[in-house]
């Protein structure tokens, strides 16, 4: 088992800053709605980009395996939530839109599959917790 470690620093208001065991730092705020200022991320939606990165991270890995060659990769979430208190999150999807001049839209299918499916950590961790994941693939051939 590893240990990951990170420390979340208070900015007054509602805003705080988030620091990596590197030394990486993000700013977290609410929206004014909240009583935030609106001048940082959601925590929720850090969730969303955690899940979106790791995938988009293994759907590199797997492509560059097999010798895929890609221009671009962006990785589109859409999640929706429940209406109570807590809001988590109940279904999300990704569309992962690659451009690749020799991809087949079967080898680009079967990578992210296993991504959501196998690989990602964000993603089972997610699933065991009750969200359904599903994803779709834009294949641009370029």
């Amino acid at each position: 088992m590893s240990t990951q470690k990170l420390q979340i620093k208070w900015c007054g208001e509602k805003q705080f800053e988030a620091t990596s065991a590197a030394g990486h730092k993000v700013k977290m705020d609410g929206p004014p709605s909240g009583g935030g200022m609106d001048a940082g991320t959601r925590p929720m939606e850090m969730v969303l980009m955690g899940l979106a990165g790791c995938s988009a991270f293994d759907v590199v890995t797997i492509l560059n395996k097999k010798r895929i060659e890609m221009t671009a990769l962006d990785v589109h979430v859409e999640a929706f939530r429940v209406d109570k208190i807590p809001a988590v999150f109940e279904s999300i999807h990704l569309t992962f839109v690659i451009r690749s001049p020799n991809a087949t839209e079967k080898a680009l299918n079967h990578a992210c599959s296993l991504s959501v499916d196998k690989y990602c950590s964000v993603a089972a961790m997610l699933k065991a917790g009750g969200v359904k994941i599903h994803f779709s693939v834009e294949h641009i051939n370029t």
